[in-house]
């Protein structure tokens, strides 16, 4: 049984579902038990039509958006990440949640201070040349300063809200026991596994409270753009890096989406939107790093069209395997090939259970057929994404989180390219480049290091080889060497034997008691001219006979009965 800390917690539970209950949610809550579980008389106090009838002009995505923007961070933060899961939420929630408000108002300079000093352990006059006391920008979990290094540097500073780790860390722990009461005690868990989805989502958040993090992810995403022209991500200055503490360097450029200042600078919306595709898709495909999050407030443009990439610390990582598996999914697309697109589910290894795959194929056929009569440069690669992994879940196929969050990042991109050059498709982006590394994966380059890494493994193979043969000989010679099979399903195919014996056994006793008694009978009849006295003893015999075997009978039912093997 699943306890809940209600007792340490219980204060931030009873807020959680007081601001769930305000906002319409209180019948919901009430139909998972969590109300009677943690013994909280909300419902005395809020009535469900009041619950209900409190905010009946508005959608549902809208009540629980505003339900996350009130609880805080750790919320806000929850729902920005539930928004990329089309598998879950319905589009119109999705809509809702993509709008969450992470803006806060700016916490005190002193605190600021005092925070950076801790973490240096140096004055700030120290530390910064020249220090902004006015942030640029302030969120629920950090707000950014601009300064200057002592090197004269010009720089922007991203300092941690003071006890942001602590409530995290709080309400991780309530969403942790509230994930797992509603796994172990509702229908829900069983389809969606919120333990697991809280722990990706700890996870998540717990590298976003670590600016090292983010600074690594720069790095990494810095060296990725080396060879790549027109792309960007800030450099870090490690020296005045902590936990809590991010230096960047600061970049002069204008947002994505403030086209009248794109115009008014003599830049190319064309080129920018290109960029900004191609981009993405070496993140995805050619490196199996991307930009998590890529609205316009995380994009800006330089001069030249460069597209500079901000806010690193949400990113989604693909392994070979899984960049594979996506190369198949968007070629099955771009192609409308449905065999390829479950080729790709299936090299997931995502499914739960044994499915039906001819039927999946057929819903596939059907959504391609759709896209049949479409070209190809009017094609919503997202959209398409978010069909597949829709489709896929309603056969219990759970899609990887990274994936989810691809597709998220695709449609955000489809968004962008659209309102910058309405012309430009990103799937006619996408389909070279993924051609291209497709006949890389078969390049003799690719394939002689395959064949290298094998040479190797048969090399371990004939080292190990003679040990392990002369360690089995030692083993048989010694009778210490022992051979087991198993059979899958071997107890029940047992259990059917035994019941087809007993029920042999049972029938042959019966034909023998029966010609026991049928000879009886017989030489009852016989006899019955020789005398009164011999065919009272056959009689006799007779009943006896029948009274011992109608005991041997009903022993053996209840012998049979009790042994459960009939």
């Amino acid at each position: 049984m699943v306890v809940i800390s209600r007792y340490r917690h219980i204060k931030r539970y009873r807020q959680i579902i007081l601001v769930f209950a305000r906002h319409g949610f209180g019948t919901l809550i009430d139909q998972l038990g969590i109300f009677d579980y943690l013994n909280i008389k909300i419902k005395k106090r809020f009535g469900k039509d009041k619950d209900e009838n409190s905010n009946e002009k508005l959608s549902i995505g809208e009540r629980l958006r505003l339900s996350l923007e009130e609880l805080g961070p750790t919320f806000v933060k929850l729902g920005q990440i539930i928004s990329t899961r089309p598998d879950i939420l319905p589009p119109d929630v999705i809509a809702e949640l993509e709008k969450l408000q992470d803006a806060v108002p700016p916490f005190p300079f002193e605190d600021v201070k005092s925070l950076i000093e801790s973490e240096f352990d140096d004055k700030l006059q120290n530390i910064f040349k020249e220090f902004n006391e006015t942030p640029l920008a302030a969120a629920s979990m950090a707000q950014v300063h601009l300064a200057r290094l002592n090197s004269g540097r010009k720089v922007v500073v991203k300092v941690q809200r003071p006890g942001i780790e602590r409530n995290i860390y709080l309400d991780l722990k309530v969403l942790a026991d509230l994930a797992s009461f509603i796994d172990n005690h509702t229908k829900f868990g069983k389809l969606y596994d919120f333990t697991k989805m809280v722990q990706e989502f700890e996870s998540t958040l717990k590298n976003e409270l670590d600016f090292r993090v983010e600074g690594e992810n720069a790095e990494t995403f810095k060296e990725n753009f080396s060879k790549d022209k027109g792309v960007k991500v800030p450099d870090i200055s490690w020296i005045h890096t902590t936990r809590r503490v991010l230096t960047m360097e600061y970049i002069e450029g204008i947002r994505l989406n403030d086209f009248a200042a794109l115009d008014k600078a003599g830049l190319d919306r064309r080129v920018i939107a290109r960029n900004l595709a191609v981009s993405i898709f070496n993140q995805i495909l050619r490196d199996g790093f991307f930009h998590g999050d890529p609205h316009p407030g995380n994009i800006m443009v330089m001069p030249g069209n460069a597209i500079v990439f901000l806010d690193l610390g949400m990113v989604g990582k693909l392994n070979e395997e899984r960049k594979a598996q996506f190369l198949k999914m968007l070629m099955g697309i771009a192609f409308k090939n449905s065999r390829l697109i479950i080729q790709a589910i299936v090299g997931l290894d995502a499914m739960t259970h044994h499915i039906n795959i001819k039927k999946l194929e057929k819903e596939i056929d059907i959504m391609r057929d759709k896209y049949l009569s479409v070209p190809l440069n009017e094609i919503k690669v997202g959209e398409v994404f978010n069909e597949i992994f829709n489709l896929a879940f309603s056969y219990n196929i759970v899609i990887p989180g990274e994936f989810t969050m691809l597709a998220k990042s695709l449609v955000t991109l489809e968004g962008l390219v659209e309102k910058l050059d309405p012309e430009l498709n990103v799937l006619e982006i996408s389909e070279p480049i993924a051609r291209k590394l497709m006949f890389k994966t078969f390049s003799p380059e690719k394939i002689g290091k395959e064949v290298f890494g094998g040479v190797l493994d048969y090399g371990s193979l004939l080292r190990e080889f003679p040990s392990f043969l002369l360690n089995f000989l030692r083993k048989m010679e010694d009778d210490e060497f022992t051979m087991q099979f198993k059979m899958k399903g071997i107890e029940r195919i047992e259990k059917r034997i035994d019941r087809i014996f007993t029920r042999l056994s049972f029938s042959i006793i019966l034909l023998a008691v029966s010609i026991i008694i049928a000879g009886i009978v017989v030489g009852s009849g016989m006899s019955a001219h020789t005398g009164a006295e011999i065919y009272v003893l056959n009689i006799t015999v007779l009943k006896v006979g029948l009274v011992i075997a109608g005991i041997m009978i009903v022993g053996l039912i209840l012998s049979v009965l009790r042994s459960n093997r009939f």
